[in-house]
């Protein structure tokens, strides 16, 4: 999906999608005004239509997939 980068606030777990209602990982800024919140199943299904009418899309699914870092022995 493409992603334009500008300082958006980061989506927080009280983000929810707006078709089913699970935690949103993408915005969907619309060239209309408006916005839109989509899991990252959603922002899948609906991408091509997404592209059509959005000015601006923040993507933040690459958070499903990270690990978190483990300390190292110097900073335990």
């Amino acid at each position: 999906m493409t992603t334009v980068l500008t300082p958006a606030s980061p989506l927080t777990a009280a983000d929810r999608c707006d078709r089913c209602g699970a935690q949103a990982y993408l915005r969907v800024v619309l060239l209309s005004g408006g916005e839109l919140l989509f899991c990252a199943h959603h922002g899948r299904k609906f991408e091509p239509e997404l592209k059509k009418i959005a000015a601006e899309i923040q993507d933040e699914t690459e958070r499903l997939t990270s690990v978190p870092g483990i300390a190292s022995e110097e900073e335990r």
